[in-house]
Order: C-alpha cells, then structure tokens, then sequence
C-alpha cells in the first residue's frame, strides 16, 4: 500500500459513534440527571437580619435540557438527533426527551422553574392574536361570494 492509499486502512467512513448502544447513551445520560439532581443552581440573596445586610445562596432545581446533556456527554445536537433517527436508537431517545420535558414540566408546576421559559422550551406558547381584533383570517371562497353578492344587493 502506497503512500496515497492511506485511507483504504479505515474501513467505514467518518467518526467512530461515541456510544454504540442504547444501553452506553442512557447510562451517559442517567448521569448527567444525577449531576443535575446533586449540582443545583445558587441564588444569592441579600435580606436585612437585625438590621445588617446578610446573603445567602439559595439553592434552585438545575432544569434538565437537552443541550445541557449534549454539552455533558460531549455530542452536539447534531449528533444527537442522529442518534435519534438510528432504528437501534429511537425508543432510547424519545425516552430521554421524554424524561427531560417530564422534569421541566414538573419543575414548572411545583414552582420551582420559571413557567414562561420552561413553557416556551416546551412549545407551550400561550399564542394571542393581535392582528385580526378575532376575526377569522383565513376566509374561504364561498364567504367572499356571500360578501360580494351582499354587497352587489345593496348597490
């Protein structure tokens, strides 16, 4: 083998998967939970004891997300979601989706997370129409006929 056939020595392309059953990623992913679960966020507050300043951290639920996995097991969301379309890998995923979304839904409703990040992040968008005063938008023919023959009547 020469020089210049170098790449024949791999035989399959591109990178070798980081994990290589769904087993090794939920495992990976199991601990990423529990460094969420025993790593949570710190609010420092500043309150008035005896009339002097004292701060305090308070410790706050670390919501679970996907990116934050991706960054913890060292993939990006790229690869995530490539794992997801893998047959051997698709109950794997969705269940880690499921378990994520779970948590944060959890979180909002005991009031713990903040309800309107965590409901954007789930798509959970209250959506108000500001545009139509609440009439309908999308008209179809047969009601631009009526309006049209009203409006010919009245002429």
């Amino acid at each position: 083998m020469t020089e210049k056939e170098y790449y024949q020595l791999r035989s399959t392309t591109g990178r070798d998967r980081v994990f290589r059953t769904p087993k090794a990623l939920i495992e990976a992913c199991n601990e990423y939970f529990r460094w969420c679960s025993d790593n949570p966020l710190l609010e420092e507050k500043v309150f008035q004891h005896q009339g002097r300043p004292v701060s305090a951290d308070i410790r706050r639920m670390r919501p679970f997300t996907l990116e934050g996995l991706c960054n913890f097991i060292d993939i990006s969301l790229g690869t995530f979601k490539t794992y997801e379309a893998r047959q051997e890998f698709a109950s794997t995923t969705a269940r880690i989706r499921q378990i994520i979304d779970n948590q944060q839904f959890e979180g909002v409703a005991s009031g713990l997370l903040n309800a309107n990040i965590i409901a954007r992040k789930l798509g959970l968008v209250d959506k108000k129409d500001h545009t139509s005063g609440g009439e309908t938008i999308n008209r179809g023919f047969f009601d631009f006929l009526k309006e049209t023959s009203a409006r010919d009547e009245d002429e």
